[in-house]
Formats: structure tokens, sequence, C-alpha cells
């Protein structure tokens, strides 16, 4: 990515994502720990202009180039794909017609070259499989061309840093080479590149393969690279290491239901969302956690995280644990302007890598997100309903305690009973609701709004929050203060209706600002407010009309704001796109008030969405120009995919639609209301985990005319269908 020019309107916006244009090659994506890679679809990294690419390690890259070459000609590529699993990615080439001195010596598609990568341990392993086709021998030269910068991620994500620190001379060894660099936070960072068997040539920035191959004959090489380490780079070690990623992402992936749907189309999106889950998530030391996504966001993001957890917690309520534990482990405990921290306050994102150790920017551990420590509470008290785990309530009351005293204290600085944000330094970012850029919170005729701001999904989020903890607190024998939270929630709930409803709007206002005046806006974030269950239903029914307009539906879900308002832009980031957790959020809402119909609209629209992605697989957004006839959604420009709660989200959507609430102490999973689209046809569910007991359950039918049975059973678990 280039540096982001200081005088543009973006160069103006701290951590902007600079979009500089299309990439000529497609991007796969590969993750596992705190490693990603982005490779495009020729099995090369920073050929073409306009991507990602690399291989990175704890928020650096640490391989910038990777170019392959026959005889010094590109190959031809036959295909690329990602596996089923997510665990590697499997290129397919062959050789061009090659002519030296006018004459033809290799003819193209003689040769083919099936080369696999997979990430393990913060190691990136490729096989070259070679397959001589033809009926004569052959001798080519294979050629890998490589490269590290060791640039932060911040750095290829567009900002430019003034200074760096010293990239060492290459170190060349007869199987390997090593690339080196010494950080300004005085961290050495390496890069280790091994061959077998050895190269023919090899020097700091290339190595030769001569292959000669009989008739029919074939061979391999392999190659590692490896961040930080040293792993080894042969046959026996490659088929280890597969096998050893593969049986993770599997017992990842068992400990989850299993999903299966008639519609075949349909039953990709949740193999390829769920496949998604399992790549994103990462072992901490409290527990699974699900990184944001890639290439951006392949990190602990305290809001993504928990959204994420939410969405996917009937399917697996471990993600929840893992994601609860872990960020009660980083809970602020202090106050530290340049962090935007408070004590209390729950994270919202965390960075490694050289500029974040040095301060260059302020993510190592920053708490610049109003809306993660209300959540935090929500996703405990959804977690308790799901598992019934008192255990981990008990252990964690602190936690909530603490956040609960940060609501009510710095988080409403002026005592006015709502939720409020303003950044403490200039370093922080403007806005700090999931609608983070800076131009995401304004008024009706287009002004920017001023701080501090109290936006109306966050005030609902404190309402669910203060009800759950009542629950939490009255279950942990703690009366007194589970009556004090319901009281406060009622309170809020009364003033909330009051300062947020907008009669002319037939919704609620995106926000307050600092002068206490309204953001007469329609926004989706009023469904985030059903979701809160804050809203009356009356008002839940004309704000689930608004959202399904022509104005604000696009046809393929809910646009982040409507169409007509001030700065509605179809392509803007968060100013009239579609978000599928936005809507994953949204649907979850209408189901929270009995809107199944307007529930099955945005999952229709969802779904048809994902059947145009490539993978099947939602990304993060994408454009919110309207729905035409024989013609997908337009894509947004540097979305990542995958991206955990886009991942997670036909979860949500299922739940919604089935209306599942659990019972842990009965061990019994409710139906409630079920209302199916027509092109489920029928659901599969299998080890449903009911806390001792596992459940099969097949649901049949369409619309309101549902059936539920137990296909299954562990234990002495069951299911009721409540029409």
């Amino acid at each position: 990515m280039l540096p982001v020019d200081p005088t543009s309107a973006a160069g103006q916006t701290p951590f902007y994502i600079a979009a500089i244009g299309p990439s000529s090659r497609p991007r796969h994506t590969l993750k596992q720990g705190d490693t990603f890679a982005v490779i495009d679809s020729h099995g090369e990294i920073g050929i073409s202009a306009g991507g990602p690419d690399g291989v990175f390690h704890d928020g650096t890259r640490h391989l910038s180039r990777l170019s392959f070459e026959i005889d010094g000609a590109a190959p031809l590529v036959l295909g690329s794909e990602i596996t089923e699993d997510n665990a590697g990615l499997v290129i397919e080439l062959t050789n061009p017609d090659m002519i030296r001195d006018g004459r033809l010596y290799l003819a193209k598609d003689t040769v083919y070259f099936s080369r696999f990568f997979f990430l393990w341990e913060g190691a990136l392993h490729e096989r070259c499989s070679i397959h001589n086709h033809g009926l004569e021998p052959v001798r080519f030269t294979l050629t890998y061309r490589f490269d590290a910068d060791f640039a932060d991620l911040f750095e290829v994500r567009g900002l430019h840093r003034p200074v760096r620190g010293i990239r060492r001379d290459p170190s060349v060894e007869p199987n390997g080479v090593t690339l080196a660099y010494l950080g300004l936070d005085k961290v050495e960072r390496h890069t280790r590149l091994q061959f077998r068997p050895a190269p023919s040539a090899l020097d700091r920035r290339m190595i030769r393969f001569d292959i000669t191959l009989e008739p029919r004959g074939r061979c391999s090489r392999f190659i590692t690279i490896g961040c930080n380490q040293q792993p080894a780079a042969d046959e026996l070690a490659f088929l280890g290491n597969i096998k050893r990623a593969r049986r993770v992402a599997q017992r990842t992936r068992q400990r989850a239901s299993k999903i299966q749907i008639a519609n075949e189309r349909i039953n990709q999106v949740f193999d390829r969302s769920l496949a998604d889950l399992c790549m994103l998530s990462t072992d901490t030391p409290q527990g699974p956690y699900p990184y944001a996504g890639i290439p951006w966001y392949s990190t602990t993001f305290g809001r993504d995280g928990i959204l994420t957890a939410i969405e996917a917690l009937w399917a697996d309520p471990m993600i929840g644990k893992g994601v609860l534990c872990c960020l009660a482990a980083l809970q602020a405990t202090s106050h530290d302007p340049k962090a935007d921290a408070e004590a209390g306050k729950i994270l919202h994102e965390m960075r490694g890598g050289e500029m974040a150790a040095l301060g260059e920017v302020p993510f190592r551990l920053y708490y610049g997100s109003v809306d993660s420590t209300p959540l935090f509470l929500m996703l405990a008290g959804l977690y308790f309903e799901r598992t019934g785990d008192i255990d981990t309530m008990r252990r964690l009351w602190p936690n909530f305690q603490a956040a609960l005293a940060w609501i009510d204290g710095p988080g409403d600085p002026d005592g006015d009973g709502f939720v409020e944000y303003q950044r403490a330094t200039e370093a922080g970012l403007d806005n700090q609701g999931w609608k983070d850029s800076h131009d995401s919170i304004f008024h009706a005729d287009g002004r920017l709004a001023k701080g501090p701001i109290a936006l109306v999904e966050v005030q609902a989020y404190v309402f669910a929050a203060k009800l759950a903890m009542a629950k939490v607190a009255a279950a942990l024998d703690e009366p007194d203060i589970a009556q004090r939270l319901r009281n406060e929630a009622e309170r809020l709930r009364v003033r909330f209706e009051e300062a947020f409803w907008c009669e002319r709007l037939g919704t609620y206002a995106l926000a307050l600002d600092g002068d206490k005046r309204r953001c007469e806006v329609i926004s989706s974030n009023a469904g985030h407010v059903l979701f809160g269950g804050i809203a009356s239903v009356d008002r839940a029914r004309s704000v689930a009309r608004v959202l399904l307009d022509n104005a604000s539906f696009s046809g393929w879900g809910v646009r982040t704001i409507a169409q007509g308002e001030a700065r509605f832009n179809p392509m803007s980031y968060h100013n009239g796109s579609v978000w599928p957790h936005d809507n994953a959020i949204i649907a979850l809402g209408f189901a929270h008030y009995g809107l199944k119909s307007e529930v099955v609209r945005i999952v229709d629209a969802m779904f048809g969405a994902a059947c145009w992605m490539e993978l099947n697989r939602l990304p993060e957004l994408f454009c919110g120009f309207r729905r035409r006839e024989r013609r997908g959604p337009t894509l947004y420009p540097v979305a990542c995919a995958p991206q955990a709660w886009a991942a997670a989200a036909p979860l949500a959507f299922l739940r919604a639609c089935l209306g599942m609430s659990f019972d842990p102490d009965a061990q019994r999973v409710r139906f409630v209301e079920p209302y199916l689209p027509s092109h489920f046809q029928s659901i599969t569910i299998r080890g449903l985990d009911l806390g001792g007991a596992k459940l099969d359950v097949e649901i049949r039918g369409r619309g309101r005319d549902i059936s539920v049975a137990v296909t299954g059973r562990t234990g002495a678990g069951h299911a009721i269908l409540v029409l």
C-alpha cells in the first residue's frame, strides 16, 4: 500500500485504510495462530500492486515478495483454491511455450506444477509437486525470488514512517537464507527460508532448482518460510505439520454443532462460515478467541470478538467463554488518556508489531470503544443463559462489577444516565461505536456531531447489560444488587424513549451530540435497539417498517444509512453500505419482538448475497446499491474476507429464524414460533450441546408450518416446539 497523502481528506483521518486501485490478481488468505498469509492466485506475493500481500506474524510482514519462474518465464495458471477446511491453498500451474534461439524446446502444458501452501506454528510451508506429462525428458530451471521488508501492518495499511529500523545483510547457508531487521524498538525480527533438497544456486534474494524429469517423471521441492523461527523443510516435516494443522482445525470444528441444509447452495454458505470461524479462532491462555478479520484485523478486538461470540453462541458456547475470560484478563484497571483507558473499561483492540510497541499508533492495548463494555456484560448474561456456567460467572463477577462501575461512572461523565464517548487525545479514534469512521455520526443536514456523543444502540446495550447482570447477581445470591440493576434499567428505558424517539422519522435518532441534540438520521443502529430489547412493542414494529422500506433495504440487506440522508453513499464504509453482522444483529432484534416475517426478509437477502460471493463467503461488507435482476451485490474494494462477525452471521440468522432458547438446567432447547425461508427446505442440527446432553434435531417445513423432531440423543436432553 502507498503512504496516504497527508493533504488529502483520507490523510487527515488517522488509521484510514488506503485503497489505491484494484488488484490485478485475486488474493487468497491463510491464518493459523498469530500468523496469516495473503497470496495471489498465481501463488506469488508482491507481484501485482493494490493488495496487502505477504506473510505476517504478530503485526509485522515477514515476507513481502515471492515470485515463481520457469526458465525465467511466468507460468500459466490452471486454477487456485482454498481447501474446504481452510487449512491449505492449492495453486495449479503449467509451463508456457518455451522458446530458445527461435526453437520451441518445451511445448505448453507439458509440465504440471501443484503448489500446496499451509501455515503451522509461525511458518508458511510449501510443497511444489512437479509432473512431466510429456513423452520426452524435460530440463528447466525453477527460480524463486524473495524479499522481506519487515513493514509494520500499519505501514502496509498506508501510514508513513519517517524513520525505520535497520535491515541486516542476509545470511546465506547451503540450504537456506535468513533475512533480518532490527527495529527501533530494539527487537530483532528475522525470516528464515529453508529449501529441500539443496538448491542448485542460492543467493541473498534468489534460489534456483535445476530440474530434470524423465517422461511421466515426478519430483517435489519443499520450502518453509519461518517467522522468527527455523522450521524444517522436507517431506517428513511437511506431512507431519499438515496433519497437525488439520487435526487442530478438525478439533476446533468438532466443538461446534453441525448444520446440514437440504439446499446445497445454502449449505455451502454454512460450511464456509464454520470453516472461517475455525480458522479465525485463536487459542489464547484464556480460551479460544475469534480474531476479527484478515488482513487488517487479525488480532484481538473487543467488540468484534463479543459480537462474533453472541452470533455463534448457540452453536459453540466455548467461543463465548474464551472471549469473556480473555477480555476480563485485559480489562483496564487505571486511567490512561493515550490509550483511552479507564478503570473497568473493556478493550477495543490489541496490536503487536513495532509501531504499537513504540507508541507510534495507540493500539498496543487500546480502549477507545464505547460499546465493548456493555456488550461484554450482555455476552456474559447470554452465555449464562445458554450454559448455566455459574462457576465462570462467579470467577468473573469482580470484572462484571468493574464494568458496571465504568458504565455508571467514567462512561457517563455528565451524569445524565446515558453512556457517551469523546476521545481523550488527538491520537485516538474520532468515533468509538461500531461505525467508527470519522464521518459516520452526523446530523440531518450532514454536519458532523460533536462530542461527547451518546449513540442510540449503546443505551440499548446498557439496558440489556443491566438486566443480564441482574440475573447473574440473583444466581450469585446478590438480591439487592439484582433489584438495583433492574430499577436502573427501567429508569434508563423511560429516559431513553423520551430522548431518542423521532416521531417524524418513525424510528430512533442515530445519537445525541454534546449539546443533547438528536442526530435525526435513519440508520441501521436503530435495529440494534431492538436487539437490546429496550424499545416498546409499537415502536419496535415502526423501526422494522422503516428499516425494510426501499430507502433502508437495498434488496441485499439493510443499509447502514438510509438512501436520502445527507451523507448517504452506497460505496461508503459506514454511510450506506451493507454489513452482514449488522443485519444479523437486526434480525435477532426483530426475532426478540416476534417479527419473524421481517427476519425472513433479511435472511433471504443475505443468503442470496452470499451465493454470489467467492467461496459463498459473506465479506465484512459490500456496497449498498439496490438489487437488480440477474446481478449480484457490488463488492467493497478493501473489505476483509474472512471477517469473524460476518462469518458468524449465518449462525445468528438461523437462530433468529428458529427462535431457539435454552434451559441448561433442564437440558432443554425450545424452538419458539420458528419461521423458515422457503429455500431452506429442511435443517438438521447435530451435536447441539445442552450441558451434559447432546441432541440431533431435524426441522422441516416452510414458513410457520414447522415440525421439529429429535433424531439422536446423548443424555437426557429434549426439544420443545412452541407455536
